[in-house]
């Protein structure tokens, strides 16, 4: 989903997903054991761990928690060995879908996503059929209800920042992946208040479709996120404000 759509759903289903805050940490965990695989346990020289960190904590995360999380990362904990997929798709009427997996066994995952789409009337498609066309970005979402949104957008591109999306109280600041620390340490440093950060897929080109169309994937989409399995779902979908207001 593309720019102040995506927020609006994520807030949109924040309140059930606090629900479950549960499943909420267990990605939150996945994440932080397989940044720390892959760059060690610790979050001053591993930037990915540092991320997954700040975004436990953002979500009040136990410590406990955290640190359990990076020792299974390391070794030091038994534990399934987590591996990173990525599964890529059409939902219907031709929404593209990249979804980001934490698993330890693939057989299982890939029959998961594989029957959500068939019953979604969407279809997997061959690695790389919809990859190409997502960029990758640093996102931070700013709470930015109390502020002049232009003085949000300097901030942001005084601080490193691409490019700068404000709406419904939010702004979507995009970062070069690798600024994304930099950009994030310095807004928060000015004052702003600073709710997520993360590196994203960002579509190139959104695509509209009809109310209809719209809701019929969106719900394949959330039978996606679901699943256990399922870390993240990249979409192009842009949803217009109408049809949210309808959601």
């Amino acid at each position: 989903m593309s720019g102040h759509s995506k927020w609006s759903t994520i807030k949109r289903k924040k309140g059930a997903e606090d629900a479950k805050r549960g499943k909420i940490f267990t990605r939150l965990a996945r994440d932080i054991a397989i940044a720390a695989r892959s760059g060690g346990g610790d979050p001053e020289t591993n930037s990915a761990l540092r991320l997954a960190i700040d975004r436990a904590r953002g979500a009040n995360m136990p410590k406990d928690n955290i640190e359990r999380a990076i020792k299974r990362g390391t070794g030091e904990l038994e534990g399934g060995q987590l591996e990173e997929v990525f599964y890529e798709g059409y939902a219907p009427h031709g929404a593209a879908l990249l979804l980001k997996c934490l698993t330890d066994n693939r057989n299982r995952t890939l029959a998961d996503v594989r029957r959500v789409f068939n019953r979604g009337s969407g279809r997997l498609a061959e690695a790389g059929a919809v990859t190409w066309m997502f960029d990758s970005k640093g996102l931070i979402i700013v709470d930015c209800k109390d502020m002049d949104a232009d003085d949000i957008f300097l901030m942001a591109v005084e601080a490193g920042a691409e490019d700068v999306e404000i709406s419904e109280g939010f702004a979507e600041v995009y970062t070069a992946p690798g600024d994304l620390h930099v950009v994030r340490d310095s807004l928060v440093e000015r004052g702003l208040a600073v709710e997520d950060a993360e590196l994203a897929m960002v579509p190139k080109t959104p695509m509209s479709l009809g109310e209809k169309e719209t809701l019929q994937a969106l719900n394949m989409i959330e039978a996606l996120e679901e699943l256990d399995d399922v870390q993240q779902v990249y979409s192009n979908l842009d949803i217009s404000e109408e049809i949210l207001a309808t959601v």
